[in-house]
């Protein structure tokens, strides 16, 4: 099963503009993630997805294996399947090109469960760790089967405790924005209509589960946060400082 992760990069971006290109401990944090998704050991190759002339000139100092996408594109799932539309492989892993200190060993783990189930795609959950994770909307819970695979992802703490107030927020499942795909399940799913449940939650995984396709989720004991913000930036910059360079 040949596996390739590709790595969209968007120079634009809402809370901190152009941060794949911001420099983080000399190199730009786009490059971070690339370096730090090539320590896994089970994939064949790693794209980036660039969505401007700026982006792509900085990715081509470190790797040739650098795509040029539309800019229009309205998520980076779309954008990753213009890359497979030139890129031959059987399963694609998707990792944000925000997380400069991603764990590579959650690739491998990723690319085990896609070898061992039938699974249209995989996905990466972890414990919450306090209330304010587990009411915070812009962290996205999820729940799953007994044999792992997802049921439902929401903005809200999942599942609602009806009978007492939950005091052990560990029993609670937080979601990881890195997904596995078959490659082809992912030209068929961005042909879907978008579902009602995904515009309901603007989760666009949920379009998978309401078209009836599984997500087989694996879980990690913790999640590493991305660059979102500048004051997420400096705490990155601080962890360089002090670890040494990466």
């Amino acid at each position: 099963m040949k596996t390739v992760i590709v790595i969209p990069a968007r120079l634009q971006s809402t809370r901190l503009p152009r941060k794949v290109l911001l420099d983080l401990g000399g190199k730009p944090v786009i490059q971070r993630v690339y370096e730090s998704c090539a320590r896994a050991k089970l994939h064949h190759e790693i794209w980036i997805a660039a969505d401007s002339r700026e982006v792509m000139d900085t990715c081509l100092r470190f790797t040739s294996n650098v795509v040029m996408t539309s800019e229009h594109h309205p998520s980076g799932t779309d954008r990753i399947a213009e890359v497979m539309n030139t890129v031959e492989a059987d399963l694609v892993i998707n990792v944000q090109g925000d997380e400069p200190f991603f764990d590579a060993g959650i690739i491998d783990r990723l690319i085990t469960a896609m070898q061992q189930t039938d699974a249209a795609m995989a996905s990466v959950c972890a414990p919450v760790v306090d209330q304010a994770e587990l009411h915070n909307p812009n962290l996205v819970k999820v729940i799953t089967d007994v044999n792992g695979y997802a049921i439902y992802f929401s903005r809200f703490a999942i599942p609602f405790s009806r009978d007492k107030e939950v005091t052990d927020v560990s029993v609670y499942r937080k979601h990881m924005g890195i997904y596995a795909y078959r490659t082809t399940f992912l030209k068929e799913f961005i042909t879907m209509p978008v579902s009602f449940l995904e515009a309901s939650e603007k989760l666009e995984q949920l379009r998978a589960i309401e078209n009836g396709y599984k997500i087989k989720m694996i879980e990690v004991k913790s999640i590493e946060k991305g660059i979102d913000t500048p004051e997420d930036l400096e705490l990155a910059r601080k962890k360089i400082k002090d670890n040494g360079t990466l």
